[in-house]
């Protein structure tokens, strides 16, 4: 059975091996390896930490039998935007590959359109890498509209993303 609920400090180690595996099962054939090292680095203990004390984040953890496959992450904007009115940033939603299309995804998102709705915000904003087919659909099928183009970082490697744009 899978399970959801708010992430702590204890589940840093879960959601740091979650995002790990999950981003570079996805995405790291695409980046040289120390380009894919550099990136990684930036994601300490310490970093996650701050992360979870910052007033305006929040995670959300999906468990099945006591084990993380997947999370949310939203917070206020930090993407280069000009929100129209009060909006929040679906920061990461990162899922290991067995989780995919089993609803996990699909549970995360409404818990981020809630998060995003009960804190007031009109707007909701994503970044997804340009050919994250299966992301941009996704989102698209959520309501998401490209509006943008967000140069991301790994390493040294300059990735296209698109902004993506749902109103609330």
């Amino acid at each position: 059975m899978i399970t959801y609920r708010d992430a702590g400090v204890a589940d840093i180690p879960a959601i740091d091996a979650l995002f790990r595996a999950s981003f570079v099962g996805t995405f790291g054939h695409l980046y040289p390896p120390e380009d894919l090292t550099a990136f990684l680095a930036k994601y300490t203990a310490q970093a996650w930490a701050d992360d979870l004390t910052q007033a305006d984040l929040r995670i959300r953890l999906a468990e099945e039998d006591g084990a993380a496959i997947g999370f949310a992450k939203v917070s206020d904007i930090t993407l280069p935007v000009t929100p129209a009115g009060p909006a929040l940033e679906l920061r990461q939603l990162y899922l290991l590959e067995g989780a995919k299309g089993r609803g996990v995804a699909d549970a995360l998102m409404h818990w981020a359109i809630d998060q995003a709705k009960g804190r007031g915000a009109e707007e909701l904003f994503l970044s997804v890498y340009v050919d994250n087919h299966r992301g941009k659909r996704f989102y698209a099928r959520y309501g998401f509209e490209d509006v943008g183009a967000y140069t991301f970082m790994v390493g040294s490697h300059a990735d296209e993303d698109r902004l993506m744009r749902r109103a609330i």
